[in-house]
């Protein structure tokens, strides 16, 4: 999948992510047709339909726990393994900072990590793996998916859903700061393997993550 008209190296921080993604659903039977998204869906959108699913199997769990324990109650760990502010608060979910050197699907890989904020303590929450299209196969064993509109991303994490990028502002109608890059509508998947969601270990929104810091 291709990014288009991505900004230099700023761009590239979703960039690596989406193209992650594709190179994953590339490798997919294709038998399954890929989900119509809408600049009308709700971030985060839970596409199951509401169905509560199957837990993780174990292995995977802990392979995912230990492989990201070291980010699990520090930013600054995960700012200098390579991860990046994504975007900033989304009610139900947190603060997603993303990193574009991960290549492929693995769960020991998240490419984007949501973080929640306690003050001036961070507490990771969810792991999250982006496509571009709803994977025949799931890459988990029970997942579901969300979906994220197209958007504009500024520097600061800010972002406005947008159909193009010829429709982003040079700077963000939130803060001012410089446009970074926009990428085309997403399907989504978390992991709350770190904080508990009652709505279910892959649902996008969580009940626990309050609309404000």
């Amino acid at each position: 999948m291709r990014i288009i008209g991505t900004i230099a190296v700023t761009a590239a921080m979703v960039v690596g992510a989406v193209a992650a993604a594709a190179a994953y659903a590339s490798t997919q039977p294709t038998d399954t047709p890929a989900r119509t998204h809408s600049m009308a869906m709700p971030m985060g959108m839970d596409m199951s339909g509401g169905a509560r699913v199957a837990a993780l199997p174990a292995s995977q769990l802990a392979q995912a726990r230990l492989a990201t324990a070291k980010y699990a109650n520090d930013l600054g760990a995960a700012q200098a393994g390579g991860y990046s502010i994504l975007t900033q608060k989304i009610a139900g979910m947190g603060y997603h900072f993303i990193n574009p050197s991960i290549k492929g699907f693995s769960v020991k890989k998240p490419p984007i990590l949501v973080y929640e904020r306690h003050g001036n303590r961070w507490q990771l929450g969810a792991l999250e793996w982006v496509f571009p299209s709803k994977p025949a196969t799931p890459p988990l064993k029970g997942a579901t998916y969300g979906a994220f509109p197209a958007a504009c991303h500024y520097k600061d994490g800010t972002f406005t859903p947008e159909p193009s990028q010829a429709a982003c502002a040079p700077k963000s109608p939130q803060s001012g700061a410089a446009f970074n890059f926009w990428h085309p509508a997403l399907v989504t998947m978390h992991v709350w393997i770190w904080y508990p969601n009652p709505a279910g270990l892959y649902a996008s929104m969580n009940p626990l993550v309050p609309a404000f810091k």
